[in-house]
């Protein structure tokens, strides 16, 4: 009599980084699978750890400016934005209203560069290659806008502390309003490929929905939170630099799918268009920069909290009295918006795991790595990320 034995069922641990083209900074994520069902997640972080927090120690109050703009490569002046905005707190010292305008301005800029890029990145994860070029293309308006105004496309350096380094002229004014007019025509069509294209929808409706009391349990924050209906952002809670001259209006879906991601990403850059435009028809008169900065700060500490274009950013600034801070404490959005990768992975197939990774717009830089496959007979199968990606297009062409 021959014994009848169950085959077991497959199930694999599929690694995604620490260098991947996908991850903007370095991260590992492990996603068991049984079948092609995610069961579980896990992710360590800490491989971009660059020691700029303990570097800033070591420098004063002005170098540590130049310093944490290279946190990050997209959004530059939030980092400076908010390091300023602290340490002229601890120095009661406050940046002449023509300067905070400027300052909101370039902020507002910068969203508009962060949420295009992400757009295109997301479209390449969905398949959708062609819009991502398209959007990458429109984004390059935006790149020469800055270079025009600060003379640089990544790190701009257009904060000082007490100030900004350069005005707005009347030629700077019509080129921000010509390429701004621009990138909203194109937006309006973004807005309509992401809320009726039929493939495209089926790539974002429905999956990742987030709730309002996950969202909020989570402590989910920028437009990921605002998308499950979160009433949170920075500019509106605790306006600072020019937002309260120049107010924003929150932007707010509630279905806290990826569709509704996009949807409130696309809708804040008409925020952005608006109050770019406001900005540049209302710019106070007076100077750019206070007249003295101290070059030691009394002791004393201070939290700085900005909206950046991923959620709030948030720095804990310590001063003893000398010319160096005596703590710098930096925290991400993408630290808050990482546990809920990790949540709503469970459950969903590994087919959406590109898209729910990017759908918090997570702040990694690119790096190739294999993902390898083991099976439970022992065999091994390296796959890259490009076929997973391949992976989660071919499997929704099937479902069409």
């Amino acid at each position: 009599m021959t014994a009848v034995t169950t085959p077991k069922k497959e199930k694999f641990i599929v690694p995604i980084g620490p260098q991947h083209p996908a991850l903007k900074e370095p991260g590992h994520f492990e996603f068991a699978v049984d079948g092609e069902v995610v069961t579980d997640a896990t992710v360590r972080l800490g491989y971009v750890h660059r020691g700029i927090e303990k570097g800033a120690e070591n420098r004063n109050w002005t170098q540590n400016l130049y310093l944490v703009e290279r946190i990050c490569g997209i959004c530059s002046h939030i980092h400076a934005l908010t390091y300023a905005l602290g340490v002229e707190a601890l120095a009661e010292v406050e940046a002449p209203p023509r300067a905070q305008a400027i300052r909101v301005l370039v902020a507002e800029l910068e969203r508009v560069h962060s949420h295009l890029l992400w757009f295109g990145i997301a479209a390449h994860e969905a398949g959708f290659d062609t819009l991502f070029m398209y959007s990458w293309r429109d984004r390059e308006t935006i790149m020469d806008i800055l270079e025009a105004l600060t003379g640089n496309r990544v790190n701009y350096s257009a904060n000082l502390l007490g100030g900004v380094k350069f005005d707005v002229t009347d030629a700077q004014r019509a080129i921000i309003l010509e390429g701004i007019n621009f990138l909203e025509e194109r937006t309006h069509h973004y807005l309509n490929v992401a809320t009726s294209d039929g493939m495209f929808l089926q790539r974002t409706r429905g999956i990742g929905v987030t709730r309002l009391q996950d969202a909020q349990r989570l402590g989910i924050v920028g437009p990921t939170a605002r998308a499950s209906g979160v009433m949170r952002d920075v500019r509106v809670d605790a306006p600072y630099a020019a937002y309260d001259a120049f107010p924003i209006n929150i932007v707010i879906e509630t279905s806290g799918d990826l569709e509704a991601r996009f949807v409130v990403r696309l809708k804040e850059l008409f925020e952005s268009f608006r109050l770019i435009r406001e900005i540049l028809d209302n710019l106070p008169p007076g100077d750019l920069q206070v007249k003295r900065f101290p070059r030691r700060i009394k002791p004393g500490e201070v939290i700085s909290r900005v909206e950046a274009p991923r959620g709030e950013v948030f720095y804990y600034i310590r001063s003893n009295g000398s010319e160096q801070p005596d703590r710098v404490k930096v925290r991400t959005p993408t630290l808050c918006n990482m546990a809920s990768v990790l949540s709503l992975s469970i459950g969903h197939h590994l087919a959406d795991v590109p898209m729910l990774l990017v759908g918090i717009d997570p702040c990694f830089s690119c790096n190739d790595r294999g993902v390898v496959v083991c099976s439970s007979e022992g065999s091994h199968d390296q796959w890259t990320w490009e076929r997973l990606r391949q992976y989660g297009i071919e499997y929704y062409a099937k479902k069409v």
